[in-house]
C-alpha cells in the first residue's frame, strides 16, 4: 500500500522555519565569539615577549664626573670703601657722611674711574648709645656710613686708587677690600668646559677598557655650577697708608660635568 504524506499546515511550517533559523544563529555567534576570544588569548605572550626583549637587550652605560680649569690674569680689580663719620646729632652726622663720600667719589674720578664703574652698596644712619652708671642705655650721637663698590679696570693702578681714596677722605675713609677678577669671564669658562668634558670621556673611556666593553655614545650630559676659587682679595685695612702694594695673581675658573655612556 502506498505511503501517503502526512499534510502539515502552513503554521506549522512557518514556526519550524523559525526554530532553524534561531538555532543556526546562535551557532554563527558562539563561531565568531570564541574566534575573537582566541587571538585576545593569544596575544598576551606576544605583546610581553618584546617587553622582555627590550629589557634584555638595554644597553649597559657609565656614569662620570669630569672636573675642568682654566687660569687667566685678572684684568679688573673690584674696590668696596666707604665713610663713616659719628657726630652729636643726625643732622651733623648726615652731613659730614655727604662730605666725605663726595670726596671719595671726586677722587674715584679724577683717578679715571668712570661713573658707570661706581655703585653705591649701603647708606645708613644709627644712633650710637653708651652705658650709663646706673645701667641704662643713653645716646650719645649719631653714626652715618656709606659704601661703594668701584671697578678699576686698569689693575696696575689699583694700589694707587686705594691711597687716593684714603688720603682724600682721612679719618672717614674705610676701604673693606679689593677682589681681582676677569671682565669677561666666557672665554676662561669655555676653556675650563672643554678640559672637563675632556676628562669626563678619559674616564669613561678608561671604565670601558677596564670592564672588557667599548665605549658607546653619550646618553646624557650636565654641567654644574661654574666655581671660581682662589680671588685674590685684600682683606679691610685702615685709611692711613699713601698706597698699598698689590698682588693680583691669576683667576681660575673651574667647570664640571657629569656625562652618562653606552657600553657596547
Amino acid at each position: 500500500m502506498p505511503h501517503r504524506p502526512v499534510p502539515v499546515s502552513p503554521d506549522l511550517r512557518v514556526r519550524a522555519a523559525r526554530l532553524l533559523a534561531a538555532t543556526a544563529g546562535t551557532a554563527v555567534l558562539g563561531a565568531l565569539l570564541l574566534g575573537a576570544a582566541a587571538p585576545a588569548s593569544a596575544a598576551g605572550p606576544e605583546r610581553a615577549a618584546p617587553r622582555a626583549a627590550a629589557r634584555a637587550e638595554a644597553p649597559a652605560t657609565v656614569t662620570v664626573t669630569g672636573t675642568g680649569s682654566a687660569s687667566a690674569a685678572p684684568d679688573l680689580a673690584i674696590l668696596a670703601a666707604g665713610v663713616e663719620v659719628t657726630k652729636a646729632t643726625a643732622k651733623e652726622a648726615m652731613a659730614a657722611q655727604s662730605t666725605a663720600a663726595e670726596a671719595l667719589l671726586a677722587v674715584l674720578r679724577k683717578e679715571g674711574v668712570e661713573d658707570r664703574d661706581i655703585r653705591t652698596d649701603s647708606l645708613s644712619l644709627a644712633p650710637v648709645y653708651a652705658q650709663t652708671t646706673g645701667g641704662e642705655s643713653k645716646v650719645t650721637g649719631y653714626q652715618a656710613s656709606q659704601t661703594f663698590t668701584a671697578k678699576v679696570r686698569r689693575i696696575d693702578r689699583a694700589g694707587q686708587v686705594i691711597g687716593a681714596v684714603n688720603e682724600a677722605t682721612g679719618g672717614a675713609g674705610r676701604v673693606n677690600g679689593v677682589v681681582f677678577d676677569v671682565a669677561d669671564p666666557k672665554g676662561l669658562r669655555t676653556e675650563a668646559r672643554e678640559a672637563a668634558y675632556r676628562d669626563a670621556y678619559e674616564k669613561a673611556s678608561q671604565h670601558a677598557r677596564l670592564s672588557g666593553h667599548r665605549l658607546g655614545r653619550l646618553v646624557s650630559l650636565s654641567e654644574g655650577d661654574s666655581l671660581r676659587p682662589g680671588h685674590g682679595a685684600l682683606p679691610s685695612m685702615p685709611a692711613d697708608e699713601p698706597s698699598v702694594p698689590l698682588a693680583p695673581g691669576e683667576i681660575e675658573e673651574q667647570v664640571t660635568v657629569s656625562a652618562v655612556f653606552e657600553l657596547l
